[in-house]
C-alpha cells in the first residue's frame, strides 16, 4: 500500500518535483506513458520517412515502366535487386510468367489466374509492411487517456486518505498532491493526442499508396492478358 502523505505548504509544484512526490503506482503509470509517447514518436518519424521513400519509389518505377522499355529488360534490371512497391508486384508477375512459359503453359486462363495471385500476394506483403506498427498508435491513442486517468484516480485517492489522516484541508497542503495526480492524466493526453492524429494521417497515406499499387496491378494484369492472347493466337496460327 502506498504511503499516505501530504505536501508541506509551499512545496514545489514543478513537473519534476510532482513526479518524485507521486506514489509508486502513479510513478509507474507516468513512466509507462512516457515510454509509450517516445515509442509513438519513433514510429511516427519512421513511417513518415518510409512512406516518403515509397512514394518516391513508386514515381520512379512508373516513369521507367511507362517509358517504353521492354518488360524483359525491366525485369532483368529489377530481378537481382531488392524491390519494393510496384517493383515487387512487377517482378512477382514476371517471374510467374516466365516460369509458366518455361514449363509449357497450355491454359491461358490458368496462367492469368496464377499471375494475378502472384501479384496479390506481393501486394499483400507490401501492405503488411506499410501497415506494420500502426496498430500500436491506435492502441496508445485509445488507451493512454484511460491509463492516465487511472493514475490520477489512484493519486487523488491517496491524497484524500492523507488529508483525512492529517485532518487538514488547507489548500496549500492539498494542492501539490492533487497536482501530481492530475499530472498522470496530462501525460496520458500527451501520449494519446499525437498517436491519434498520426494514426489517422498515416492510415490515409497507406490507403493512397495501396490504391496506387492496386491500380498498377490491374493495369499490368491487363497488359499481360493481352500478351497471353497474342501468344495463343500465334500458337494456333502455327
Amino acid at each position: 500500500m502506498e504511503t499516505l502523505h501530504l505536501a508541506e505548504p509551499g512545496a514545489s509544484v514543478s513537473v519534476w518535483a510532482l513526479f518524485w512526490q507521486a506514489g509508486l503506482i502513479v510513478k509507474l503509470v507516468m513512466i509507462g506513458l512516457l515510454a509509450a509517447s517516445v515509442w509513438t514518436w519513433a514510429i511516427i518519424i519512421d513511417k513518415v520517412i518510409s512512406y516518403n521513400r515509397m512514394r518516391a519509389a513508386l514515381n520512379r518505377f512508373e516513369q521507367v515502366f511507362w517509358s517504353g522499355q521492354s518488360l524483359e529488360q525491366l525485369y532483368q534490371s529489377l530481378n537481382e535487386k531488392k524491390t519494393a512497391g510496384m517493383g515487387s508486384i512487377f517482378v512477382a508477375a514476371m517471374r510467374e510468367w516466365k516460369k509458366s512459359f518455361e514449363k509449357g503453359a497450355k491454359s491461358p486462363l490458368a496462367l492469368q489466374t496464377r499471375i494475378d495471385k502472384a501479384m496479390d500476394l506481393a501486394l499483400t506483403r507490401e501492405m503488411e509492411g506499410l501497415e506494420g506498427r500502426l496498430g500500436f498508435l491506435a492502441t496508445v491513442g485509445s488507451a493512454a487517456p484511460f491509463i492516465g486517468l487511472f493514475g490520477t484516480v489512484v493519486g487523488i485517492m491517496t491524497s484524500f486518505q492523507a488529508i483525512a489522516g492529517a485532518q487538514s484541508t488547507n489548500l496549500a497542503v492539498v494542492a501539490p498532491g492533487i497536482a501530481e495526480a492530475l499530472l498522470a492524466t496530462a501525460i496520458g493526453l500527451l501520449a494519446a493526442i499525437p498517436a491519434v492524429i498520426a494514426y489517422n494521417k498515416l492510415s490515409a497515406d497507406v490507403s493512397k499508396i495501396g490504391t496506387r499499387m492496386e491500380g498498377f496491378a490491374d493495369e499490368f494484369s491487363a497488359i499481360l492478358s493481352r500478351q497471353i492472347d497474342e501468344k495463343v493466337v500465334t500458337r494456333m496460327a502455327a
